[in-house]
């Protein structure tokens, strides 16, 4: 029995592992489709546990006896499911869609990482304090798994693997090289390098006042990088739901 479980526990996190890649690899070579995916789950998922959340906290906010109707759980929770689905589409699309496919494959890399770090959390979660993954990993894995995303673009732009450019150079080249009519493709590619220039200012405002070393932690703090952070939130709160259920049914 034991050999069993030990085999069932290996072919878990082997297809835990085929996942994250598999998303990973969606997101590198069909970014509209990934994009399209994100907000899908993202609205299912959020239907049913924004309604959960709102069932629990409505006692909270109002007084006793004058709750509103279910109705109204279902109206307020609907209405945050869509905007949490778009903005985690928007991520999505941002996040893999460009013309640098080195780039993108790096991205895809950090990716992949945060969203197995973040399985891993909430697996963890789940066996010591029973958390639940799904109602734990929904959005409030957002800020911890954007961070460890940033801090990898970060780590990448400084060891000179992807490109950093000033903001100067990017305004050369919208002028010079961008096109009248831009594909969805280019604009994000330039949104990128924005984001990059904008994190490079950043820090080079911020270490006037401070070491350079403080400065770099803040620009992860607050890099756009961190956006993605809602992307990985909700495919680590999938993934670790379906790892711990198939866990719990071993024999």
């Amino acid at each position: 029995m034991a050999v069993v479980r030990i085999i069932m526990n290996a072919f878990i996190m082997a297809a835990e592992i085929a996942a994250i890649v598999g998303l990973a690899y969606l997101g590198y070579h069909a970014p509209f489709v990934f994009a399209g995916v994100t907000v899908a789950v993202c609205l299912l998922y959020g239907l049913r546990l924004e309604y959960a959340r709102l069932s629990y906290e409505l006692p909270f906010y109002f007084e006793a006896g004058r709750s509103p109707r279910v109705w109204f759980a279902l109206l307020v929770g609907s209405g945050e499911a869509l905007f949490k689905s778009l903005l985690a589409g928007v991520a999505a699309l941002f996040t893999f869609s460009g013309t640098d496919a080195d780039r993108l494959f790096l991205v895809a890399i950090v990716f992949g990482i945060s969203v197995y770090l973040g399985s891993w959390m909430l697996r963890s979660l789940s066996i010591g304090l029973g958390a639940r993954p799904s109602r734990w990993g929904y959005f409030r894995l957002a800020a911890p798994l954007g961070l460890i995303f940033s801090a990898g673009m970060t780590g990448l732009a400084m060891g000179g693997m992807i490109p950093m450019p000033s903001i100067g150079e990017l305004g050369l080249r919208v002028v010079w090289e961008f096109p009248a009519q831009p594909s969805i493709e280019q604009v994000s590619e330039l949104v990128f390098q924005l984001k990059q220039a904008f994190d490079n200012f950043v820090v080079r405002a911020l270490s006037v006042f401070m070491p350079v070393d403080v400065a770099r932690v803040l620009g992860v703090l607050i890099s756009v990088n961190m956006l993605t952070g809602f992307v990985s939130a909700l495919y680590a709160s999938v993934i670790a739901g379906a790892v711990r259920r198939g866990e719990e049914h071993l024999p």
